[in-house]
This record gives C-alpha cells, structure tokens and sequence, in this order.
C-alpha cells in the first residue's frame, strides 16, 4: 500500500474519477511500512562554487543573508540570475537535456529537447523521485526513495556513479550556504540535515507532521518553509540552528499542501494545494494565516520565469497550466493572467523551465509522458512516452550561480 493510501485512509478520504483513477494521489507513492535501515555514506560530490554574476534591477539595501551564502544580486529579483541563457561557466558546456525520473520503473529517460526525444533510458533504484542538481550545480542526484540511496549522475557525461546510502530520500535540497543537504524524509517523519559534500547525516530533525514534501528559502536564507502534504501542516525552519522555530495548520478541511515558491520581491510565499485547489498566499516573515486563491483543480507545482514577470502552476488534476503575473505591491503579490490547457488533457506534475524561457516541462504523472508547452502563448509543442509514473523531472542545465535543490530552484 502507498504512503498516500495510508495517510488518505486514516483521513477517510479517497478522492476517484468516474474511470477509476485515483485523481489526487500525493507528490509520491512511497511505502512506509516497508522496511528501512539507517545506512552511512560513503561518497563524496566536491567542493561547492558560485559562479558570480553582475547585478540586475534598482538599487536597494543589501539583504544581511546567512554568512557563507553567496550575495544577494538584486534584493528586488531573487531569481536575477536566473536570465535566458545565463548560464555559470561550471554548467556552459554541459548538453542540454531533460531528466525524468520514471517512479514506477525505476528508470530515468533522458530527452534531447532539440528533437523531443527520448535518447536514452537509465536503470537506478527503487522509485526514483525527483532529479536535483546539486548545489555547486556539478551533479545531478536521483532520489531513489524506496531503494534508500541516491544516484549521482554527472551531467557533463549523461553517466551515473556509486550510489550513496541515503535513509527515505523522498525529495532534496540544499541550504544556500552550500554547507548542508536536507533530506526531506517524509517516511521517517523528519528533515536530515547531512553534508553537502560527503551526504554523511549532520542532525536528524524530527517533524511531527505527515508527508514532509517541498521547502523554498527566505531572501536572507535563514528560514526557510515547509509543506506536510498529509496533514496540512507548514513548518519555519531556522536553516543555520536547524529547528523548527513555528509551525501551523492550513485552515479548513482536506488540504493536501504541494510546491512551495517564494516572490521574486521575496515579500510574498506561495504554496501549491492539491486537494484545495489553489495555491495558499502568506508573508514568510510573519508566517500569517495563508489564505486561497483557487488556480485549478489538482495545483501541485510552481514555476518561475525567466523574466521573473510570471509563476506557472501546473494543475495536476485537470490537464492545465496556470498563468500568474506577479504585481508587486498588489493583493496576494500578483494575479492569474489566463490557463493553458493541454489538448486531450493530461496530469501535469513537476518540472522546469528551458535555459532560454522559451518551453515549460512538466511530467505527466498518470501518462506516461512528458509535456513540453511554449511559454509565449501556451501551446503544446510536443508529448514525449517515458516510463511509468514520471514525477520531479530536472531540466539541465538552466541559468544561475547555485541550486537550492528540488528539480531546480536557482539563485
């Protein structure tokens, strides 16, 4: 039985179309009744580095961020590295591929995003997650989380390495200092905070919440939010202390929270909703009471431009993208612009977007497919057959100075 099965049966709540297809399963399908054993790392990454970049926007005071962590570039734009082609010289010559972790056949299949096809299909481990580019952006890691290990695979080659004994490595991160990695152990209920470099376990923090899932970072990097997709918990966490300094319940019923994303103002937090609908809107430092703006049914992962005009939401449940301008100043940060629709429909799940801006890639969870949709006006370009179960696809490599983890969340 999955993990999902578990937690909806406790709530007493399934949710099925008139097919028969479970409509609202969570970001994974991982098994917590099955046997784990914490295990010691034995590989290393390298030596983290950034790759400078010259500053964007306005002038504005400067963001006091978490010693270590690489400048702010424009307190204004969070994501001012993150332009079409800007691309660090650790990355430049890597080939432009698209990764997709396949969950339910444990394979990775690489696409060629110039000819939209699949060009090779790697065998890793037990229900791969999510691919993460590392934070000196040098490696890309599959989370094999039933297989308890993480797989290195170097983008410059397309070749794999030694796997590395991870304990539940449901989805990963990286603090914005470089020091640490954060497993999000949703399994064994907690945040491990290990090395960067060695994945050898730091601190071990237990949650208290139910299907630990997606994180983003403050502007200062010294909190960051979390989303607990089984009992609608978020959590504050102090990066540098590495503790939960607040914690609250989404207010209502059967929420079931997904992606978090902060503003490119960094002023506004917003954090995908499945089973509301929407995407739940707060300030980050207050940590407020969020409140809902509905987007489409199934909301599940957020986007950034790369202009930092736009987020798109792909709404899982009902085949579509949704469109959000950011308004800085404005209720809720911004507004919805309009929704794509793929034709025939389609589960649109996690993602990223081209090195150029110009193509949204997003996994079609219950297809079997990956979606590739142009940016300008939202129209589907292709959909490519992948394995069973594709879920946190990495697009690689794409601009910026460093990664915080997921499938690619760049500063």
């Amino acid at each position: 039985m999955s993990r999902l099965a578990v937690a909806l049966t406790t709530a007493g709540t399934l949710v099925f179309t008139l097919g028969g297809l479970m409509t609202f399963t969570a970001c994974s399908s991982e098994e917590p009744g099955k046997a784990k054993t914490r295990a010691t790392p034995s590989t290393a990454s390298g030596k983290p580095s950034a790759q400078p970049a010259a500053p964007h926007g306005n002038a504005a005071p400067q963001i006091n961020g978490l010693p270590g962590m690489p400048p702010v570039l424009d307190p204004n734009d969070l994501y001012a590295a993150d332009r079409p082609n800007q691309l660090a010289d650790a990355v430049k010559n890597f080939p432009s591929r698209v990764y997709v972790p396949n969950t339910e056949s444990d394979t990775v299949s690489v696409i060629d995003p110039a000819t939209y096809k699949v060009i090779e299909t790697i065998k890793v481990g037990d229900q791969p997650q999510h691919v993460v580019p590392s934070w000196d952006m040098k490696t890309l890691w599959v989370n094999n989380d039933l297989g308890n290990t993480l797989t290195p695979l170097d983008p410059a080659t397309g070749k794999i390495g030694p796997t590395v004994d991870v304990h539940d490595p449901y989805n990963l991160y990286f603090t914005p200092d470089g020091k640490h990695a954060i497993v999000m152990a949703s399994a064994d209920h907690e945040l491990v905070f290990r090395d960067a470099h060695t994945m050898k376990a730091v601190k071990h923090l237990p949650v208290a919440c139910d299907g630990v899932n997606h994180t983003d970072f403050s502007p200062d990097g010294r909190y960051f939010i979390v989303s607990c997709e089984f009992d609608a918990t978020l959590l504050k966490v102090d990066t540098e202390k590495m503790e939960i300094i607040a914690r609250q319940k989404l207010p209502g019923h059967h929420m079931m929270p997904q992606d978090v994303k902060i503003s490119p103002d960094g002023k506004t937090w917003y954090i995908a909703d499945m089973m509301s609908h929407g995407v739940w809107v707060m300030d980050g430092d207050k940590f407020d009471k969020p409140r809902l703006v509905p987007t489409g049914k199934g909301a599940h992962g957020l986007y950034i431009s790369r202009d930092s005009k736009y987020m798109y939401i792909s709404n899982r449940g009902e085949g579509s993208i949704t469109l959000w301008e950011f308004t800085p100043g404005a209720e809720n940060g911004g507004r919805i612009k309009t929704k794509w629709h793929i034709p025939g429909g389609g589960s649109p799940d996690m993602g990223g977007v081209s090195a150029d801006g110009k193509v949204l890639w997003l996994s079609g969870r219950y297809d079997s497919e990956v979606y590739a949709i142009d940016t300008t006006d939202g129209h589907l370009i292709a959909r490519i057959k992948v394995g069973r179960g594709p879920h946190g696809l990495a697009v690689y490599p794409q601009p910026g100075r460093y990664s915080l983890g997921h499938t690619g969340i760049f500063r």
